[in-house]
């Protein structure tokens, strides 16, 4: 990947909190040239850079379309909360689909980077008895092992929203009361939606730059 040049990027979980972040980052972005958004109900976002693809199921990917062309970087954000879905269900998202997107766009971009967004905890040796562990441990295994040094996954511990929305269970609201106390703590245990982002569009256009990766950081507040 020729690091001078601007990027097509494709992105997963638009309608999510992260993947929201990076999609309006990158938007606006002067490294970035075009967008594909894979998404499975529209976003209503117009702009020139954005090539929106509806697909009410990932499981279903064409792997002959073009949007799968010359893409530089992708940034893999879905997901789903323990507890939501059923556990065969939960599995599929969180480990099957992801492995055969990367898959599918690494058969097409052997050079191409790879930005997960993972979960504190994950354990790759998948010993671990908590679910969300095991399965966020198989799929950076798999994916690691796919795109060898163009991978870079993102364990977050509590991601602060920023923009306020309806929180999706009492530990996360629990969880916001809780941010003024937890930001003190440090990075490994929270971060907000605005900074995580920004750290991982950063670590997907520079080729994980440690010096532009920093200045990311200190230039966000906290």
């Amino acid at each position: 990947m020729d690091s001078n040049k601007t990027k097509k990027i494709i992105i997963t979980g638009v309608s999510g909190m992260i993947g929201g972040n990076i999609l309006s980052r990158a938007l606006e972005h002067p490294d970035v040239n075009e967008v594909v958004s894979l998404a499975r109900r529209p976003s209503g976002i117009n702009h020139p850079k954005l090539n929106e693809v509806i697909l009410s199921d990932f499981s279903q990917m064409n792997s002959d379309a073009t949007y799968w062309k010359n893409i530089d970087v992708a940034f893999y954000c879905v997901g789903v909360y323990t507890g939501s879905v059923a556990r065969d269900t939960f599995r599929q998202i969180t480990v099957d689909t992801p492995i055969a997107f990367g898959q599918t766009l690494v058969d097409q971009n052997p050079d191409v980077r790879f930005v997960l967004l993972s979960g504190q905890g994950a354990d790759r040796s998948e010993k671990s008895r908590m679910m969300f562990a095991q399965d966020k441990g198989a799929v950076e295994k798999a994916l690691s092992q796919t795109f060898q040094h163009n991978f870079h996954t993102f364990r977050p511990g509590y991601i602060y929203p920023v923009t306020k929305r309806k929180e999706p269970n009492w530990s996360y609201r629990l969880m916001r009361r809780l941010y003024p106390v937890l930001k003190h703590f440090g990075t490994n245990f929270s971060v907000t939606s605005e900074r995580l982002a920004d750290v991982m569009l950063a670590v997907g256009l520079t080729m994980g730059d440690k010096r532009n990766i920093r200045e990311q950081r200190h230039n966000k507040p906290s």
